[in-house]
């Protein structure tokens, strides 16, 4: 049994900052071992349920934020970026499993920290019309190697968006957003313990779960850039379509695709000033 964890941090139980996800300061210190500890507490919960391989992927900003010798021992970890698929960096067809740990809504949601894989670039993401955050995106991309998604962590509205595409999977709601920068939450160790049964569960139920593929064909992926000056640099690929002001789309011939689109994107943003 092979389990994936894609593991994030504004999603975390304890985390309702930026300051949080940024590096070089006391705050954020705190929140990569917070984020840690609930990857330790799934990597816990998929060894109880019958894993025997689990292999993690830091996916937040710099992507070096889990602290390697604080990661159980059962798991290998990918550190660092950029990386070809990037969220979803590893991923095959060799794995049973995909957990979501520590994530969050979109930026069209009412979440703690709700942003689009990059922050700074995105306004929207969509699918063939369906706006999808982190957990479609890569859902939908794990649906294609036929990978199910089995668990994801994060605040209410993290839940709320996710769970129509994922319905078997299990939800370990650690927070209740309050607005992008508050949150009601449980605490960090009930937080782990829901999330080590949830992991548990979600192993356990593999049989039970679904593959989300939710598109065949041809892929109309969208990028609603946040601002025309975004949206200006982006235009410049000579097979990107430019539909208003913000919007830039491409026809794919899969998610993979557009997963990959979105890097070359997120990419040329940190050009603009």
């Amino acid at each position: 049994m092979r389990v994936y964890i894609c593991a994030d941090i504004e999603g975390v139980a304890g985390v309702v900052t930026s300051q949080q996800g940024q590096p070089g300061n006391p705050e954020y210190e705190r929140a990569r071992r917070l984020m840690t500890e609930e990857v330790n507490a799934a990597i816990e919960g998929a060894l109880a349920g019958g894993a025997d391989y689990i292999l993690v992927n830091d996916s937040h900003g710099p992507m070096v934020n889990i602290i390697p010798e604080m990661l159980h021992p059962a798991a290998e970890l990918i550190l660092g970026r950029p990386k070809k698929f990037n969220m979803a960096a590893g991923l095959d067809e060799s794995f049973d499993l995909l957990f979501f740990t520590g994530h969050h809504a979109s930026a069209a949601q009412y979440g703690v920290l709700a942003h689009t894989t990059n922050g700074f670039a995105f306004r929207t993401i969509k699918l063939n019309g369906q706006i999808v955050g982190e957990p479609g995106f890569y859902g939908a991309y794990a649906g294609e190697l036929g990978v199910p998604v089995a668990l994801i962590s994060g605040d209410d509205q993290t839940e709320q968006e996710n769970r129509p595409f994922f319905p078997e999977a299990e939800f370990a709601t650690v927070k209740t957003a309050l607005g992008n920068r508050a949150a009601r939450q449980i605490s960090v160790q009930n937080a782990r313990a829901m999330i080590r049964d949830l992991a548990k569960k979600a192993v356990e139920r593999k049989n039970e779960l679904k593959v989300w593929k939710p598109f065949t064909g041809c892929i109309h992926a969208e990028f609603i850039m946040n601002s025309p000056l975004l949206a200006d640099q982006m235009a410049i690929i000579p097979c990107a379509k430019r539909t208003d002001a913000t919007t830039i789309s491409f026809d794919c011939a899969n998610v993979a695709e557009a997963v990959g689109w979105m890097g070359v994107l997120s990419g040329l943003a940190a050009n603009v000033k």
